[in-house]
């Protein structure tokens, strides 16, 4: 670092006398101030994306939604790239000094002390120092780790809401939150909207030893999402309280109310890891977490901030619940989860912790016609993607320290055997250098034999759904064997193995070509002409691994899914550039059937 203007004046011959504990000082100081300005300067363009929602919204600009929704997750990185340029032409030949880094470390946290998102700018710090420094593992003297404060513990004031009497004329309270929640464009009725909310509100409550709803209190900030807008709080009874979710819908003559959901389990799928994530023009991030967590107490916190668009906090809180855990079982070893192993990854866990690792295999079976750099092309895709609560959420974990005498004996061996690329083994520890985080999910062919037959059935129907959902998104499975498919705890089929993945407009549906004779129909291999991105929906039942009766059952309820007429006209109305919606709750929850699609 060179010297000030006026020392560089000094005649060659006079000593210079600049204090080492000074300049040291300055330099915390004025880096400490640009690391904060760094992080409310992303914060800041973050909220001017997630505010241009509301315009989307009210313009019907789906397409427009998904645009900003990837600009915002392409932010971060950029804005960290960006502060490290400014470090380096800062810090000088500073800039990889541990012991300067020490110090910044503190007065860094000193600065934003009391701050109530005060883990939001922690984590930029350590994504910035981690990537500098290379940090392998932890290091705790220039980042900041295991947080011990949560943010139920910085709330001092409550997330701005309103709350609306209700006691006295259910509709009327509602026609009230409807006027209060105004677009450019008006409700298309809103004395409907209102009417039909009451009524169905009302069928919560009244079986209670004391019907009726006494008040409704909204958040502020509306939610937005995949073409939605979203009312978020809670309805008050005499004895308890529900969530209370208003989904509101854009169609051609207005906004109008789709659905009501008042179940934790409507609001957990609602905000749950299988889709894109909400834009929410929230003041602060803590207090709205809090909030969520009392209408969903058993959603993981790292799942609500991620949730939120605040996916590195996602990841840190992740990371920080997954070492508490391992932790608090010294005694518990991480294992090869279950079901049947992947030609591609494998895939570890920790049984009383509900997450998967997943690392890529240095070699795959000839079978697969790709490599590493496709796999990963393909998780970045689904990262970006609308994932419509049909894929799961994989967060990419770099540089993961663990201790050795944690593995399995036979899981370190395989490790080892087929994923040396991704390790880094020494006598006291290993570093896995990437790897793919999940939530861990009952692998679909298990959950069959295991389930009694009336929920085994729901589950096929859901994953015959789960298929749909995946084509009306433009994402085609291409595997579609139950072991790639996963049950959640709120029973939805879930796919999360992406190795054949591709979109739906880069395939081609055709159907099978007349066979000469039936001998040919009997060959393994095909009597015409195949390209790589053929799909031939008519040979799904041979490849579904399925039994008898759940095949007769796909028959019954979903036979377009075997019928290409059906995949070619969503490939065509993807190719179009439409989008297709697929609503986050059952139709059970809708307010008008009319407007379904």
């Amino acid at each position: 670092m060179s010297d000030s203007d006026e020392d560089d004046r000094l005649p060659p011959f006079v000593v210079r006398r600049v204090s080492p504990g000074g300049r040291h000082a300055r330099l915390i100081e004025t880096t400490s101030s640009l690391l904060v300005a760094a992080f409310e300067d992303y914060n800041a363009s973050f909220a001017d994306i997630t505010r241009r929602a509301k315009r989307r919204f009210e313009r019907g600009e789906r397409a427009g939604m998904r645009r900003d929704s990837i600009a915002r997750l392409n932010l971060y990185d950029r804005a960290v790239n960006e502060t490290i340029s400014r470090l380096e032409q800062h810090l000088d030949e500073r800039l990889f000094s541990r012991t300067l880094w020490v110090d910044i470390r503190t007065e860094f946290g000193t600065r934003i002390e009391g701050q109530l998102d005060a883990e939001l700018y922690k984590t930029f710090f350590n994504t910035i120092s981690r990537r500098l420094h290379k940090t392998r593992g932890v290091d705790s003297g220039i980042e900041f780790v295991a947080l011990d404060i949560q943010p139920t513990d910085r709330i001092t004031h409550p997330v701005s809401r309103h709350t609306y009497s209700a006691s006295s004329n259910l509709a009327r309270a509602f026609g009230r939150i409807l006027k209060d929640h105004s677009f450019r464009l008006p409700f298309v009725d809103v004395r409907a909207d209102a009417e039909a909310l009451a009524l169905a509100l009302a069928r919560v409550f009244e079986n209670d030893p004391v019907p009726g709803v006494l008040a409704i209190e909204l958040l502020e900030t509306v939610f937005y999402r995949e073409g939605r807008a979203y009312l978020l709080g809670r309805a008050f009874g005499t004895d308890r309280y529900v969530p209370c979710v208003i989904a509101l819908c854009r169609g051609d003559q207005g906004v109008y109310a789709d659905a009501l959901l008042t179940t934790r389990r409507q609001v957990s799928i609602l905000f749950g890891y299988t889709f894109s994530y909400f834009m929410a023009d929230l003041p602060t991030v803590g207090d709205a977490v809090v909030f969520l967590h009392t209408l969903l107490p058993d959603k993981p916190v790292e799942e609500l901030y991620t949730v939120l668009g605040r996916a590195k906090q996602g990841k840190t809180e992740r990371y920080r619940a997954f070492f508490g855990q391992l932790q608090a079982r010294p005694e518990e070893k991480l294992v090869e989860a279950d079901g049947q192993r992947g030609l591609v990854m494998l895939v570890f866990t920790l049984p009383s912790c509900p997450l998967v690792f997943k690392l890529i295999r240095d070699h795959f079976a000839p079978v697969k016609k790709f490599g590493r750099r496709q796999v990963i092309e393909r998780y970045h895709l689904v990262f970006r993607h609308d994932r419509v609560g049909r894929l799961i959420d994989a967060q990419e974990f770099k540089d993961l320290r663990f201790p050795r005498d944690r593995f399995a004996p036979e899981l370190l061996t395989e490790l080892q055997a087929e994923c040396g690329r991704s390790l880094q083994v020494d006598d006291h520890g290993i570093t896995i250098r990437h790897c793919y985080v999940e939530r861990r999910l009952r692998p679909l062919d298990l959950y069959l034999q295991e389930a009694d037959p009336k929920a085994a059935a729901a589950a096929v129907l859901d994953y015959a759904q789960s298929v749909k959902d995946l084509a009306r998104s433009n994402i085609f499975a291409g595997d579609l064997l139950p072991k790639n498919f996963g049950v959640t705890r709120s029973g939805r089929v879930i796919f999360y193995d992406y190795d054949e993945l591709r979109l739906m407009t880069e395939c081609r549906f055709r159907r099978l070509p007349p066979s000469r004779d039936d001998i040919m129909e009997l060959n393994d291999e095909p009597w015409f002409n195949v390209d790589d991105n053929d799909v031939f929906p008519e040979q799904f039942p041979r490849f579904m691994g399925l039994s008898k009766e759940h095949l007769a059952l796909l028959e019954k309820h979903h036979a377009d899914l075997f019928d290409p007429g059906w995949w070619q006209t969503i490939h065509a109305r993807l190719k179009a550039g439409q989008s297709l919606d697929v609503p986050p709750y059952s139709a059970a929850a809708r307010l008008h059937a009319a407007e379904a699609e």
